[in-house]
């Protein structure tokens, strides 16, 4: 990403403090630490960053942009510096036109959903960072046919999917997160993904230019796509789906929520899973979880960084964990673990550095701890 030199300092302000106990399973906190940037005072004065006319984006209708927005505030891990610049478009049309004024300055923008499997570094991301959420979120329905924007809330869109009778992606209603990324490493749970259901993918390439990806384009396999090799931004996703009894879909949908209640910790913030889980690896050992607890990991801390009591492939915020007490955490449970198996566990999380380059989290881990 291109670094973004501002012509005003940034808010001295101290980020607020944040809860120890924030749930994870509901909707992050709404971006409000950030200085929200009056669109008069930006044409009084012509604020540029580094080329980019903030101005002339503001003057759009569909565009919400803060300033110096605390990126806690984005991560279900609450975990993270500021950034210069938030961008949230409400129509395509709108995050088409950023795009593409972006571009026109050379900036590349950090795209975002819910953050639920983002770890920003502590430093904040000096740039743009755009966030697709809940104002693009709309759906359509015909017959047993749906199309969705990239913004929804997985879990309701699950329920909304059932509530009409129509079956296929049940195994999601317990994932916190917006579609869009799960269409783009085709998540799911209990060995299913997302993109089963999924006929097309509407995306925006960074100059902001539309195009249609087919399922067979998609190229989806086990949590992965070629969506997650190409620069592209998923704004939608058309979906066919079985028809069944609304009782059997929600009786299921119910079975899976109680379970995850049972397994997964749902009071302190985390990302949710953090390590794939490897087929081979699985069909020896099991999954990611599993061989961590089996290692004698359960409840390991590093700083205010924890291994889960309840589940070993997630790590909870205890209250101030940093980047580093997390990396640090990734490292050490992937050399334990290939000490025990051969098996060198990659993780679902990604890192986002502070000039926006977005890896996965084991790589960033390997780069400063080995």
């Amino acid at each position: 990403m291109k670094q973004l030199a501002r012509t005003k300092a940034p808010s001295p302000d101290a980020p607020p403090a944040l809860s120890p106990d924030g749930r994870s399973q509901t909707r992050a906190a709404p971006v409000d630490q950030g200085d929200l940037i009056d669109k008069r005072d930006l044409i009084d004065r012509g604020d540029m960053i580094n080329g980019v006319d903030i101005a002339l984006l503001q003057s759009h209708r569909d565009l919400k942009i803060a300033a110096n927005a605390d990126l806690r505030a984005l991560s279900r891990w609450r975990i993270g510096g500021r950034c210069d610049l938030l961008i949230e478009p409400a129509s395509r049309e709108a995050l088409a036109y950023a795009l593409h004024h972006l571009s026109q300055a050379g900036v590349t923008p950090v795209i975002i959903g819910d953050g639920s499997n983002l770890l920003f570094d502590d430093e904040g991301v000096r740039g743009v960072i755009i966030k697709i959420g809940k104002e693009l979120s709309r759906v359509s329905l015909k017959g047993v046919s749906a199309k969705a924007e990239a913004g929804i809330w997985t879990p309701f869109f699950a329920r909304r999917i059932g509530n009409k009778g129509l079956t296929g992606i049940e195994h999601t209603v317990g994932i916190p997160g917006t579609l869009g990324g799960l269409v783009v490493m085709n998540g799911g749970s209990l060995r299913k993904g997302i993109g089963d259901n999924i006929t097309a993918v509407t995306c925006l390439d960074f100059q902001g230019k539309e195009f249609l990806l087919s399922h067979e384009e998609c190229q989806f396999s086990y949590r992965s796509s070629s969506l997650q090799k190409r620069e592209l931004i998923v704004v939608e996703a058309e979906f066919i789906f079985a028809q069944k009894a609304p009782a059997l879909i929600r009786r299921e949908m119910i079975e899976i929520m109680a379970s995850r209640r049972k397994k997964f910790p749902l009071r302190l913030p985390n990302c949710g899973s953090v390590f794939l889980s490897n087929p081979a690896m699985y069909e020896e050992y099991g999954p990611p979880g599993k061989l961590i607890e089996e290692a004698g990991l359960r409840g390991m801390t590093l700083g205010d960084a924890q291994i889960a009591h309840n589940h070993g492939n997630f790590i909870v915020n205890l209250g101030d964990a940093s980047s580093r007490d997390v990396l640090r955490l990734i490292a050490h449970i992937r050399k334990t673990v290939h000490k025990r198996t051969g098996y060198e566990m990659d993780c679902e999380v990604k890192y986002v550095s502070p000039l926006g380059a977005m890896v996965p989290a084991h790589i960033k881990a390997l780069t400063l701890y080995g």
